[in-house]
């Protein structure tokens, strides 16, 4: 056995749940993600996704992704510097730019991609990059693979942040980066607080709209638009995956920022295009959330139903002011059997362990969807309450 297999075979904490029955990972689905789906044979409640639209299982999207395999073939051989163009990633990013607001887009593989790839580039040596310490692991990897200064802030905490302004040369470049909906908790970022410190200290702005399109906004155009702040925030970073029923991310930004990321970003110019078939899956859900309001009116009566359910059973649901729920659990082991005896029950939840928050704030992710129903929301919650008092969670 090599040094490298003598380093790692201790790591054992996996098969140690596996032994105990409640490791909640790798789960496999054997079928389309609605708000039901099929495990092991069996039906099981979804809320655990994060379509938040409901369109993963849409018709129309599937037709789209076939149609554009038929057309285009099944992948591009190539990157978007190169020979992986093609006229629907144009029009693509066309569209995105100006659903959010902004002169042009780029569009990845992934979102984790975008992240990674335009945090390194756009900040360098004598910049400072300051994040918000509950921003997305992509948001973290950016950061520390550039080279510039790094400050973290207190989740929120504005006096913090205007702390770390300060430590900053006056002169320098100086990019805030925050998630627009915390993908954990479910709280919004404070963007009108933080665009006034950006102006008050010459800073520059990016969000992080992955769990904002689709949700907030007119439209489903994100938290930016939600605040009547998309003028003032410089970049803004949106998924695929999500809102958006397929896989990929985009950039949109003013044009003379996008030309730089266009010809530096290593994760763009050096990783193969999205594919046809997810990239006319993204184009079809776009299509759809502007054509459809009434799947956002969904989302956010169903969301306001559970919200209130929850807090009248007496859960713990912090801050969240999404679909996303957080329901605390505050015990990691507690967590994994929450989640195991949850999907006993018949409702698929997540947890959230360190490093994905605090060690004291571990919890379980509980998320909706445009096309769930009170019903369904009414079937979970009393299951979760079953569970929960099992646990000596809830009294």
């Amino acid at each position: 056995m090599g040094l490298l297999q003598e380093k790692l075979k201790g790591y054992t904490q996996p098969q140690e749940y596996q032994a105990q029955g409640i490791y909640p990972y790798f789960r496999e689905i054997e079928g389309k993600q609605g708000t039901e789906v099929i495990m092991g044979g069996h039906k099981v409640l979804m809320f655990g996704s994060n379509a938040y639209t409901g369109l993963t299982g849409d018709q129309r999207v599937i037709d789209a992704g076939c149609a554009a395999m038929q057309q285009y073939g099944s992948g591009c051989a190539g990157s978007r510097f190169l020979n992986g163009t093609l006229d629907i990633h144009v029009q693509l990013e066309k569209e995105l730019a100006e659903f959010v607001g902004k002169d042009e887009a780029l569009c990845f593989a992934t979102g984790f991609t975008v992240n990674s790839g335009v945090i390194s580039q756009i900040v360098g040596k004598n910049d400072y990059v300051i994040c918000d310490d509950r921003d997305h692991a992509s948001i973290v990897d950016g950061r520390r693979l550039s080279f510039a200064t790094q400050l973290k802030y207190k989740h929120n905490d504005m006096e913090d942040l205007e702390k770390c302004l300060k430590r900053c040369e006056p002169e320098a470049i100086k990019l805030i980066i925050v998630d627009g909906v915390f993908s954990m908790e479910g709280d919004l970022c404070k963007l009108p607080e933080i665009i006034a410190l950006k102006k008050k200290y010459n800073a520059a702005v990016m969000v992080d709209e992955a769990h904002g399109i689709g949700v907030f906004g007119r439209q489903g155009r994100g938290v930016c638009d939600h605040f009547g702040l998309t003028k003032d925030v410089d970049l803004i970073m949106g998924t695929f995956s999500k809102s958006l029923a397929s896989i990929g991310g985009f950039i949109a930004a003013d044009s003379c920022v996008i030309n730089w990321l266009r010809h530096t970003v290593r994760t763009y110019i050096f990783s193969a295009s999205c594919t046809p078939a997810a990239t006319a899956c993204a184009r079809e859900a776009l299509h759809i959330i502007q054509r459809e309001p009434e799947r956002l009116e969904a989302l956010w009566k169903v969301t306001n139903y559970a919200l209130k359910r929850f807090r009248e059973e007496g859960f713990e649901i912090g801050d969240t002011e999404s679909p996303i729920i957080p329901l605390y659990v505050r015990d990691t082991d507690k967590t994994f059997i929450a989640v195991a005896r949850a999907f006993d029950e018949g409702v698929f939840i997540n947890p959230v362990i360190p490093p994905a928050c605090a060690p004291q704030d571990t919890l379980v992710r509980y998320a909706l969807m445009a096309t769930h129903t009170n019903e369904q929301v009414d079937i979970s919650v009393e299951r979760l309450k079953k569970v929960f008092k099992e646990l000596d969670i809830l009294k």
